[in-house]
């Protein structure tokens, strides 16, 4: 069969592969885009198949700068591409082909952006596996827990506010999209020994994040006079390290201002305070805990986005904690009832610490059996303690 000029130069261009004008014909543009969205820049198809006007004649694009951005395609080198496809573009511009050149550049500033708005967002520095130092190192301790929530005894109700709290955090790049943030300034209140510090303990081991304690009361003490500039170191670290902050003895600054009792010191660290706690847009988790909630300014409050609730635990709860720091004795023989009732009052550390004394006992008399008299005798123990 007789080719006409034209399908004899497209034949040549195909076997030569010197030079091309556009992409040789549906089979060459797919090869060419196939497998990056980045390579959307060499579409130079209308909607109809066809070409958009440049004849075989004109040079648009050397095979040179064809192999040059397959391979940069390849390498993942984005940078390299959209230069060379730039230069395509250029290049069909200096040659009468202004249209072709102008879609190019828009193509190619299309997916740039589309690159630059899907690609991840930078966060905070890599979590660090060392201990704080300089001037942090007397501010805050770390450490990486590997509590879960599963470990811990506690309310239905709390419970599931706590899973609220990390779905939220594992999903806050979702959340961010739709123009929310997820909930991370967290107020723990209630008695001691019943799970704040733990709590912040299985937040850490759940998110896979280190765990940066600062006792407050000490703060203020150490550093009398500068503790508002210390504050501002710890929130600099809150802002670079992505972690759980947990601002113990949280009741050290949250005194009524203005209160008879109060000092110049605690009013200024409160106010600087709440003001660093109100700029912070980190992707840290910032929790407070208190024994005392009812010592606390009441403009604490609206600076967290929620407060936690932790209570002495019930019998049913108590009963659970004791089962599990026993799991691994014999305890064929214990009147959970009879230990629920002993252990009302307590707390969940007192009643762990009960339950550690028992299974000691039974150890240094050579047997795994844990005695119902002998946990009861502990819990009682505790209690007069506690009293």
């Amino acid at each position: 069969m007789r080719l006409g000029t034209t399908d004899w130069q497209e034949s040549r261009q195909r076997r030569e592969g010197l030079k091309v004008g556009l992409p040789a014909g549906p089979e060459t543009h797919d090869s060419l885009t196939s497998g990056a969205e980045s390579c959307s820049a060499l579409r130079a198809f209308d909607g109809s198949g066809r070409g958009l006007g440049v004849q075989s004649k004109d040079v648009v694009a050397t095979a040179d700068q064809v192999k040059a951005l397959i391979r940069s395609h390849a390498d993942g080198d984005d940078t390299r591409f959209y230069a060379i496809a730039m230069q395509v573009a250029a290049q069909a511009a200096r040659s009468g082909h202004g249209k072709f050149a102008q879609e190019l550049r828009e193509l190619v500033d299309q997916v740039k952006a589309r690159a630059k708005a899907t690609e991840p967002v930078r966060g905070p520095k890599p979590v660090p596996l060392a201990q704080p130092r300089g001037e942090l190192a007397g501010l805050l301790t770390v450490s990486y827990p590997k509590t879960r929530v599963s470990d811990m005894a506690l309310p239905a109700a709390l419970r599931t506010r706590l899973d609220r709290v990390l779905t939220e955090q594992r999903e806050r790049d979702r959340l961010r999209q739709h123009g929310f943030s997820p909930m991370r300034k967290l107020l723990l209140v209630g008695p001691p020994g019943t799970g704040k510090t733990m709590t912040a303990a299985a937040l850490a081991g759940e998110l896979g994040l280190p765990l940066f304690s600062i006792q407050l009361d000490g703060l203020i003490t150490k550093y009398m006079g500068e503790t508002a500039a210390k504050l501002r170191v710890v929130f600099d670290a809150i802002q670079a390290t992505r972690g759980v902050y947990l601002f113990d003895e949280f009741d050290a600054l949250g005194g009524e201002r203005g209160s008879k009792n109060d000092v110049g010191e605690i009013r200024r660290v409160l106010n600087s305070f709440l003001q660093f706690l109100e700029q912070d847009d980190s992707d840290s988790l910032v929790l407070g805990a208190t024994n005392h909630v009812g010592l606390l300014d009441r403009a604490l409050f609206r600076r967290f986005d929620a407060v936690l609730e932790y209570a002495l635990p019930t019998q049913e709860i108590a009963t659970r904690v004791m089962r599990d720091r026993l799991a691994l004795l014999d305890t064929s023989s214990v009147d959970w009832s009879a230990a629920a009732h002993a252990a009302d009052g307590l707390s969940h550390a007192e009643i762990a610490m009960a339950c550690e004394q028992a299974a000691k006992n039974a150890i240094l008399d050579h047997t795994t059996t844990v005695r119902d008299a002998e946990l009861v005798a502990a819990l009682e123990e505790r209690r007069s303690t506690h009293a």
